[in-house]
């Protein structure tokens, strides 16, 4: 046997052992892979700081007025992602926007703009609280921008913790505009929370809270990932609306972070 021969004898089981070794990596690291894709990671919740046993609150969504100087944004469809972001909070109930819309009719509101009219549309629709607010900008070319104010009024004697006499009424959410009852206490002249934010998606903090909002509400494994929710002005409203609520429940927390601190009892 020739040297050559003799080499070529003694590399062929190291040449083997390593294509095995390859062989076994890859099915594992396919593996492991795939049970990375299966994994479900849930998404942040946002959760309101009222009483529970209470029963949750109910919101209704003003349709916004538009003052971004552009006509490429749909006001109503920006609306129903704020009544969509609101159902998402644990303890709150959002009144579908059509229901809002046609109780403005019926009380013959083409807007809404001083705080009666507010507390007029609250009576008749026997909610707890108003979104009243504005689109600000809106550029949907990427990186997309968004601009909104929001103002949340509420009757405070049910988005009180220290309230014990009032819950949800399920029949709200069916009867007509008119058919319900008048709350039992109004809407304050003053909004219990007031935010404002123009959304930037070149801005790399609202790129860091993007991406907090897609873990869990997208596919990781995609070829976007979560910036799909740059791509789409859609995703991005959506992100959007969602980013602003939890900023609204955020004030309403420290609203009644006092009022918790009070009426815990004195330790001995």
């Amino acid at each position: 046997m020739t040297s050559a021969q003799t080499m070529l004898a003694n590399t062929t089981p190291v040449r083997c052992a390593v294509l095995a070794l390859a062989v076994s990596l890859i099915s594992l690291l396919g593996c492991e892979g795939l049970r990375k894709q299966d994994e479900l990671t849930p998404p942040q919740v946002t959760r309101a700081p009222y009483d529970a046993s209470l029963g949750e609150v109910l919101w209704a969504v003003i349709p916004l007025s538009n003052e971004s100087g552009t006509e490429l944004v749909d006001p109503l469809i920006v609306s129903d992602k704020l009544v969509a972001a609101a159902e998402e909070v644990v303890g709150v109930r959002a009144v579908p926007l059509n229901r809002t819309l046609q109780a403005m009719h019926a009380l013959d509101m083409k807007g809404v703009q001083t705080p009666e009219q507010v507390r007029q549309l609250a009576s008749a629709m026997g909610v707890d609280g108003i979104i009243l607010g504005t689109i600000t900008s809106y550029d949907p070319y990427d990186p997309p921008t968004i601009g909104m104010s929001l103002a949340l009024y509420a009757r405070t004697s049910a988005m009180d913790s220290r309230d014990s006499g009032t819950t949800l009424d399920p029949r709200t959410l069916s009867a007509a505009p008119t058919e319900t009852q008048s709350p039992r206490a109004l809407l304050s002249d003053r909004p219990t929370a007031v935010v404002s934010a123009n959304l930037n998606a070149r801005d790399h903090g609202v790129l860091t809270a993007l991406r907090t909002y897609a873990e869990g509400r997208h596919d990781p494994v995609s070829s976007l990932g979560w910036k799909r929710y740059t791509a789409s002005m859609d995703l991005y409203t959506q992100f959007a609306a969602q980013h602003l609520v939890a900023a609204l429940v955020e004030q309403e927390h420290q609203r009644l972070a006092p009022l918790a601190i009070a009426e815990d009892p004195p330790t001995p």
